[in-house]
C-alpha cells in the first residue's frame, strides 16, 4: 500500500494536468465550458477517477461526457508520463452534480423554513380547547382537609386507638 500522503498528491496532480491538457490540448468542438472539480486515485495508483461539471444543460452534458470518453487515451499517456510511474493510471470521468444537489437542498430548507412559520403562525392563534386550566382548584376545599387533619393527629393516643 501506498503512504496516504502520496497518494493525496498524485490525485491533485491527476487533477491538474488533466485539467491543463483538457483547456491546451483538448480541440474537440463537443467539449463544453468544463471544470475539472476533483480527482480521487486508489491506493495502489492504478485507478484514477476525475470530476468535473459542465456549464449548460444536459446536451452540452453528454456531448463533453463524450468527448472525454474520445479524448481518455490521450489524457492516460499524458498523466502517466507526467507522474512518472510504472503503471499508468485509468481515467474515468464523472460528472459533479454538486450543484444541483445543493439547489435541491436549498430548495427542501426553504420548504422547512415556511412550514415551520406556518407552524408558529397557527400556534399563536390557538386557543385551549376547553379551560385555560383543566384542572379543579378549590382552595376553601383544601384549607377545611388541612384543618381536619391537623386536629385528627392531635387526637389520637400513642397506641393508635381512638377515644
Amino acid at each position: 500500500m501506498s503512504d496516504p500522503a502520496k497518494v493525496r498528491r498524485h490525485a491533485e496532480r491527476v487533477r491538474e494536468l488533466v485539467a491543463s491538457v483538457v483547456r491546451s490540448q483538448i480541440k474537440d468542438p463537443r467539449l463544453g465550458m468544463i471544470t475539472i472539480t476533483d480527482a480521487r486515485i486508489t491506493a495502489d495508483l492504478r485507478d484514477a477517477t476525475v470530476f468535473y461539471t459542465v456549464l449548460g444543460d444536459s446536451v452540452a452534458q453528454v456531448d463533453t461526457a463524450a468527448a472525454l470518453e474520445s479524448a481518455k487515451g490521450m489524457l492516460r499517456s499524458t498523466v502517466g508520463k507526467a507522474l512518472g510511474l510504472r503503471h499508468s493510471p485509468t481515467l474515468a470521468f464523472v460528472l459533479d452534480d454538486v450543484q444541483d444537489q445543493v439547489k435541491h437542498i436549498d430548495d427542501l430548507l426553504a420548504a422547512a423554513r415556511n412550514a415551520d412559520a406556518e407552524v408558529q403562525r397557527l400556534a399563536a392563534q390557538a386557543k385551549y380547547a376547553g379551560e385555560a386550566q383543566p384542572y379543579r382548584v378549590d382552595d376553601e376545599a383544601d384549607e377545611t382537609d388541612e384543618a381536619d387533619e391537623a386536629t385528627d393527629v392531635k387526637d389520637t393516643p400513642r397506641g393508635g386507638e381512638t377515644r
